[in-house]
């Protein structure tokens, strides 16, 4: 029987091999914003955000200030804070703070995605096996992209691009498929997404600060509607 840390290997495998392909062209931007191969493998090693880190290298690039960078920063990963509230309640009610924090380090929209949707209470051990196997893939592929991505046709690398979204949606799907309320707010939650998106007042607001919106009306409303029962906090 495999143990919690063993299963999120396994299930963050997928994950894993779509952020190798994906950090890929995150490795040519940071090369564009003058990085070696070494420091932008380091960047995603302690920063693992996909939109965070092209807005960070974009202003490296740039010359951005580092109060606008910071700025920017915030706005773009501003949705992973309320993904780390929605993990605080999902996760054993016996794990440490130090767990919780290590949890922190690395909430992205497929680790949450899969935490998320495990049965029963979230056991630490089980997200770390998924950071184990997802962390070094997303620094190797930046490494690979800072070091050959000057050498791939530019569809090549559009193509590559869409990978993490596709990987996203398998993710999704399956829980969606399987209860009615996720795929409520799924389709809730792309529709508030769509319309932010047009709205005169929201469509030049970023877009992390859009999903962020979304994200707050749509989980909020869930909750009313589609309150949770009280589970097992011990697996």
């Amino acid at each position: 029987m495999k143990t919690e840390f063993q299963q999120g290997m396994k299930d963050g495998l997928p994950v894993a091999l779509g952020y190798l392909a994906v950090s890929f062209t995150l490795g040519i931007a940071a090369r564009r914003a003058g990085l070696t191969g070494l420091q932008a493998a380091f960047a995603s090693l302690i920063t693992n955000t996909s939109a965070g880190q092209f807005a960070g290298f974009t202003a490296m690039a740039a010359g951005v200030s580092l109060l606008e960078t910071a700025v920017a920063q915030v706005v773009v990963n501003l949705r992973y804070v309320l993904m780390s509230v929605g993990l605080t309640q999902k996760v054993r009610r016996d794990a440490s703070l130090l767990q919780r924090l290590l949890i922190a380090f690395d909430v992205t929209d497929e680790l949450f995605a899969l935490g998320i949707s495990r049965e029963g209470a979230l056991d630490p051990r089980y997200y770390y096996g998924m950071m184990a196997v997802t962390i070094p893939n997303w620094a190797l592929g930046t490494f690979l992209g800072t070091v050959f991505g000057a050498l791939l046709p530019d569809i090549l690398l559009k193509a590559v691009g869409v990978a993490l979204y596709a990987m996203f949606i398998a993710v999704v799907v399956p829980p969606a498929k399987k209860s009615r309320p996720v795929l409520l707010v799924c389709l809730s939650a792309m529709g508030l997404s769509l319309l932010l998106h047009y709205l005169p007042f929201t469509k030049d607001l970023s877009s992390g600060l859009r999903v962020a919106i979304a994200a707050l009306l749509v989980a909020g409303a869930a909750a009313f509607v589609f309150p949770l029962q009280k589970e097992d906090d011990h697996a």
